[in-house]
């Protein structure tokens, strides 16, 4: 079974400032409500420590492993619930250049697995949203 999740933005920003907000992870604390932390090295193949707290749910932590990681483009991870297959998590950022100078940031998720008919996504969905704004506020400073 699998469940998609795909929300986007538009920021006035140059994608390289949302890049740079993107990717300094150790500022998440300070405007992101929904990745509580994100720890580790932003390279493939590396496993990275996130902290995410979707609206009205409790705090998760999970250890996801970098699939993509191209500057200006695309961070992408993989998480798993305890073993492959029961209920994994390939979470997407990705930036679209626009011709205006202005920056589409592209935040999606697939989820497959024995459990994913379990879940309601709904809280997850709002999480994403929610730091989508929060992310454009950051960058549109």
């Amino acid at each position: 079974m699998t469940k998609e999740i795909k929300t986007e933005i538009l920021i006035q920003a140059p994608i390289s400032k949302v890049w740079k907000v993107l990717t300094q992870t150790q500022e998440y604390p300070n405007w992101n409500s929904f990745i509580k932390k994100l720890e580790g090295n932003l390279k493939v193949g590396e496993n990275l420590r996130a902290e995410i707290q979707p609206v009205d749910s409790s705090t998760m932590t999970f250890k996801p492993k970098v699939l993509q990681f191209e500057e200006n483009r695309i961070l992408q991870w993989k998480g798993k619930f305890l073993i492959n297959g029961l209920f994994d998590g390939t979470h997407s950022f990705e930036l679209v250049d626009n011709p205006d100078g202005s920056t589409t940031f592209k935040q999606s998720e697939l989820f497959n697995g024995v459990l994913v008919g379990l879940f309601n996504l709904e809280n997850t969905i709002e999480g994403f949203e929610a730091m989508n704004r929060e992310l454009k506020r950051k960058c549109e400073e």
